[in-house]
């Protein structure tokens, strides 16, 4: 067990665990509304450490995009990090971490990812342009490749398929490179529908090499033109998005059979955001993309049906 440095405070009125939770639940419903009644998809005993994970997720992406980035540092993130240490020694500091620690007690859950994570959000702090493709994969790897590792050890795998007497000694595949690769389609979606917004925080998180491919500079991006230099290069971009969502779909039946139908509607409404960009005609600076809650709910059957047969 790691051993809680002797610097960091111990909380001083522990919550009970179930207080815990509530508070994870509570934290889901303030930022993501939609999240949360995805959640709601995953078999109950399962929940509530998807909960725990979100929460600590939230918490660290805020240090770097929440209300008080302005004052992050690195040192910050060092502290930041103590504490994911003591989580994991089984001594939460806050009233949060007690869920956490109760979640990965329960499940085999690696540190490394959130150490990952942590990595990523460093990676904000100094870096607002990616030169490669090559360099924007390990920074959404870590802030959302990451996410994929620590929530499939909750959802758990299908031990039925090496059942058979010529299989006793195999043991069953763990989809972790899907799990990333969905986490990474995730933030490429992400990234696409918010480039406006990031352009006015001065980030601009499409590849330096790719703007240059489709002769598409940086002013224009910050003026926000929409030319056919521009849909061409959205154009490029979802098609790669999309590769990795492909990718991703075979990993999906490899989970436990009560993890397919919530992992499945999470690819299929977070996908829709880029028919919804090619809908708007590309323009992602004045336009928001946005999948609507009815549109969810009727892909429901259609997830559900995949998590059947596929």
């Amino acid at each position: 067990m790691l051993q809680l440095p002797d610097s960091i405070p111990r909380m001083k009125t522990p919550v009970s665990v179930d207080e815990s939770y509530k508070l994870c639940r509570q934290l889901i419903v303030k930022y993501s509304t939609t999240f949360y009644i995805g959640t709601l998809l995953v078999e109950k005993p399962k929940r509530k450490h998807i909960w725990a994970i979100y929460a600590w997720c939230r918490r660290t992406d805020e240090l770097v995009d929440g209300p008080a980035s302005a004052i992050t540092t690195p040192e910050t993130l060092d502290l930041w990090e103590q504490q994911l240490e003591s989580i994991f020694a089984g001594q939460p500091l806050d009233s949060i971490d007690v869920a956490l620690v109760d979640t990965v007690q329960r499940f085999p859950i690696d540190i490394q990812p959130f150490r990952d994570m942590i990595a990523g959000q460093r990676m904000d702090l100094y870096r607002s342009r990616y030169e490669t493709f090559e360099e924007l994969h390990l920074y959404c790897y870590r802030v959302a490749g990451t996410v994929g590792l620590m929530s499939t050890a909750v959802m758990g795998v299908d031990t039925s398929t090496n059942t058979a007497p010529w299989n006793c000694h195999q043991q069953p595949y763990i989809p972790t490179e899907e799990a990333i690769t969905l986490g990474i389609a995730h933030q490429l979606a992400n990234i696409l529908r918010d480039v406006g917004e990031d352009a006015r925080r001065g980030r601009i998180y499409i590849p330096q090499e790719d703007l240059a491919r489709f002769n598409y500079t940086e002013q224009d991006l910050f003026k926000g033109v929409v030319d056919e230099r521009w849909r061409s290069l959205m154009r490029f971009q979802i098609a790669r998005a999309r590769q990795f969502y492909a990718k991703a779909e075979k990993g999906i039946s490899y989970l436990s059979a009560d993890a397919r139908l919530p992992v499945w509607a999470s690819l299929m409404h977070y996908s829709r955001i880029l028919n919804i960009i090619e809908r708007n005609d590309y323009n992602v600076f004045t336009r928001r993309a946005y999948v609507p809650q009815w549109q969810k709910l009727r892909a429901l059957p259609a997830a559900w049906l995949r998590a059947q047969v596929l």
